[in-house]
């Protein structure tokens, strides 16, 4: 089975063609662009466009404009250098494997597919496309059915079509599941705690000594197991119609942080216990090798983190340019981490395969083991400290005039929180921050006034929401809820952390050398007329056309700053922004207002920033550990699978904050809480509690006794009959109705009634007002639930 050539990314033959323009004015028309576009043999953009199709001059900006409107109107797809037909899938694709063909070949689905886009295409695999060569013992093993495989989609000449070429299998989620374990009279089961979950019956033999009430990790027993331990060859129960697992660890109380974090790796198969051998390596690291290191130990470099940081990856400086009157030299020391892990080690593969640090209330799952994130590479006070540092010369404008990268040997002067080098600059300096203020402090600052000067002439993307954190006891249960203060001082290390990242990818390019970019595109057309029928609602006007810069975004959020409108439009342009990715296709970051950044500063905890050190080092000959020769060619497939990760680590982050926060909660169902609408969706409302920052659910059903109808570009319901109208970001009143801990979800009950735009019909009111119905029907519910708890 081979896929049709509807989805060829490289033609039939493979061979060049001759195209010309089909229309008048030099512009080939539509069905000549998805012709070509069909053929492509790798990324095609405007670019690739116009080059085929001879386009110069004026007419290209006529072509932009044409795939604009072509984009919108959904015949083509994807972004302006990588564009598609809908319906096909790019050359490098996630697939599952489904079954076997007739050929004995494994078949394979993209993992992700878009219906509207038409049945799903299926590939084969042959075996000579899983990466296997003659002579190899053991040969690669080939995908099985349930494997997920990263392959590219290549011609085969034996059927005029696309077969799946693997270049990768991806490992599977563990086979071990979570639950809470329960006694239910003389049976033993598990429940799960995810709502995707099974209920698994546990034979009295495999509890493994676990308590009533514990959370436990469970492993399904299949027929092999059953027969070898005595049990007959089934793994389900006649009776029940449960499946029988067995208990194979205790992971202990399920309110406390440890096991709720622990939920949400085990759910998002997040690699959280490392292997033995990498242990191995980081135990065995010793003091790096000075040689070609320059000696920096007498700059003092200070660090400043959290009050409850444990690693300390990066220090700066600032001292005045005698060059330049008025302008700053400024210094970003990052920790070498490439001097410990080196490309191919165990290490590095782990690093690779976790991505990225992952951040709890109450614990770090840190990217690499602590022996390097906490020991040998965090840049602790008075301690010698391989770094890889950049110099960055300012002028006194803010604008940065040139910079360069050096490998030192650093000792950092002083480990100051935000707090202290904030209370410091204040005029309220500690014992520790006092001798600092005269040569690093106060030279920082002025640094940094200057840089933010220049920042703001540059206008990226101003949203300002804030940021709720969790207070957790010994225990690891919650005790508060609160919003931190937003300092200069958490500016200013911003701002010198982004002037250091955007030197790393122009160092990186002016060395033509392959770059892991973190890009942010541009909103999206259909995002964009949203927004705009939105604020039309509110009687706001936003640019129609033209090239749209955060700037025009910025002076909708100068607008509404102080009103009632002020949090609900913050979140709305929010929420019509792209998600930033990693690719070595820079298309630059358009939150930021920049043609190119690139991850530097955070080694440590982002295996990007890694593979940026190593390109570095490799392209000034800053001595061991840089990139591989062969590095280059493998690059953007290590950038889609961090990218992953990312998005796999902010959804396991979200889910422990949630189900702490339901837990905390779960013993005041019944109580009335102050929140505003934060979203609006066809099933009905979700809330934010104010004081905490918790999120719960108001099922559409429950609002009123009217019919409400959803209007998606004024994100509101209203009522059929009343024109009670309930929108984005609404002040409202709401009662806990339900709290469950395990799944995280909250379901509120709203008091509070809406916007009324046209009079309700005097018969529908029976003589009582609106608000007195509803506030009936809450006490109706209260009176039967006895306790106030669902």
């Amino acid at each position: 089975m081979t896929g049709k050539s509807a989805n060829k990314p490289g033609g039939k033959s493979g061979k060049k063609k001759t195209r010309k323009p089909a229309a008048k004015g030099g512009l080939p028309d539509r069905q000549a662009i998805i012709d070509f576009l069909a053929d492509a043999p790798k990324k095609a953009g405007k670019r690739e466009i116009a080059r085929a199709f001879n386009i110069k001059g004026n007419d290209r900006i006529a072509l932009k404009k044409t795939l604009r409107d072509m984009t919108d109107e959904g015949l083509i797809a994807g972004r302006r250098k990588s564009l598609r037909r809908p319906g096909d899938l790019p050359p490098v694709t996630v697939f599952r494997i489904e079954g076997i063909d007739d050929q004995g070949d494994p078949v394979a689905v993209p993992a992700e597919w878009d219906e509207s886009e038409g049945p799903m295409p299926r590939f084969s695999v042959p075996h000579h496309a899983t990466g296997r060569r003659r002579g190899t013992t053991p040969p690669p093993p080939a995908p099985g059915i349930g494997d997920r495989i990263l392959a590219r989609l290549v011609a085969d000449e034996a059927s005029d079509g696309l077969i799946a070429k693997v270049i990768k299998i991806l490992p599977r989620k563990p086979a071990a599941a979570l639950g809470i374990y329960r006694k239910v009279g003389t049976e033993h089961r598990v429940v799960p705690v995810s709502r995707k979950g099974s209920e698994f019956q546990i034979p009295a033999t495999e509890l493994a000594d676990a308590r009533n009430g514990e959370l436990v990790a469970v492993e399904p027993l299949d027929g092999e197991r059953g027969t070898r331990n005595g049990r007959g060859s089934r793994g389900r129960d006649d009776r029940f119609g449960l499946p029988k697992a067995r208990i194979v660890r205790r992971v202990g109380d399920v309110s406390s942080e440890s096991a709720v974090s622990l939920i949400a790796l085990e759910e998002h198969g997040i690699p959280h216990i490392f292997p033995d051998p990498v242990l191995a390596e980081a135990n065995a690291a010793s003091e790096f090798d000075h040689k070609g290191y320059e000696d920096w130990r007498d700059r003092p470099l200070i660090t400043i983190d959290p009050a409850d940081a444990r690693d300390h990856d990066d220090a700066v400086l600032a001292e005045p340019d005698p060059a330049t009157d008025g302008g700053h030299i400024l210094t970003v020391a990052i920790a070498d981490v490439a001097a410990y892990v080196r490309p191919g080690a165990p290490m590095d593969k782990e690093a690779r395969r976790r991505g990225n640090s992952v951040y709890f209330p109450g614990r770090v799952v840190p990217m690499l083991p602590e022996r390097i994130s906490n020991d040998l590479c965090s840049l602790r006070q008075g301690e010698d400290r391989p770094a890889l540092a950049v110099r960055i010369h300012i002028g006194p404008v803010g604008a940065k005039t040139k910079h360069s990268f050096h490998r030192v040997i650093m000792k950092s002067a002083a480990g100051l929180s935000y707090q202290q080098a904030q209370s410091a600059i204040d005029g309220n300096p500690d014992d520790q921050a006092a001798p600092l203020m005269d040569r690093v402090l106060t030279p920082l600052w002025a640094a940094y006034h200057t840089m933010a000067a220049a920042r703001d002439a540059r206008a990226p993307l101003n949203i300002d929401l804030p940021e709720r954190k969790l207070d957790l006891d010994d225990a690891g249960k919650v005790t508060r809820i609160f919003t931190p203060p937003r300092l200069a001082a958490h500016r200013l290390i911003e701002e010198f952390m982004i002037a250091a990242n955007v030197c790393a990818a122009e160092a990186l390019e002016s060395k033509r050398a392959t770059v892991v970019y973190r890009v942010h595109d541009e909103p999206a057309l259909e995002k964009l007329e949203a927004l705009r029928d939105f604020l039309g609602s509110l009687d706001m006007n936003f640019p129609k056309s033209g090239n749209i810069r955060p700037a025009a975004f910025n002076a909708i959020l100068k607008r509404v700053a102080g009103t009632e409108h002020e949090t609900l439009v913050n979140e709305v342009v929010l929420r019509c922004q792209s998600q930033a990715i990693y690719t070595t296709e820079n298309i630059g970051h358009f939150g930021l207002n920049l043609r190119r950044y690139a991850h530097f500063t955070s080694p440590i905890r982002r295996y990007a920033d890694l593979l940026v050190h190593r390109a570095l080092i490799t392209a000034f000959g800053l001595g061991k550990g840089g990139s591989p020769r062969d590095d280059a060619a493998d690059l953007e497939t290590v950038a889609g699978e961090i990218s992953t990760a990312e998005r796999r680590a902010m959804a396991a982050e979200r889910d422990t904050k949630d189900r702490l926060i339901a837990s905390w909660l779960a013993d005041r169902v019944g109580a009335q809480f102050t929140g505003n609408i934060r979203g609006v969706t066809r099933a009905g409302l979700f809330v934010e509690l104010a004081d905490t920052g918790a999120d719960g659910f108001v099922p559409i059903s429950t609002i009123g006794d009217d019919y409400y109808l959803y209007e998606e570009a004024r994100h509101r319901v209203i009522g059929r009959h009343t024109g009670e109208a309930f929108s984005l970001g609404d002040a409202v009143e709401v009662r806990l109705v339900e709290a469950l801990p395990f799944a995280g979800a909250l379901r509120f009950e709203i008091l509070s009634d809406g916007t009324i735009e046209k009079k309700a019909p005097p018969a529908r009111a029976k003589g009582k007002t609106r608000k007195s119905r509803r506030t009936a029907k809450a006490s109706k519910k209260r009176a039967g639930q006895g306790n106030g708890r669902a």
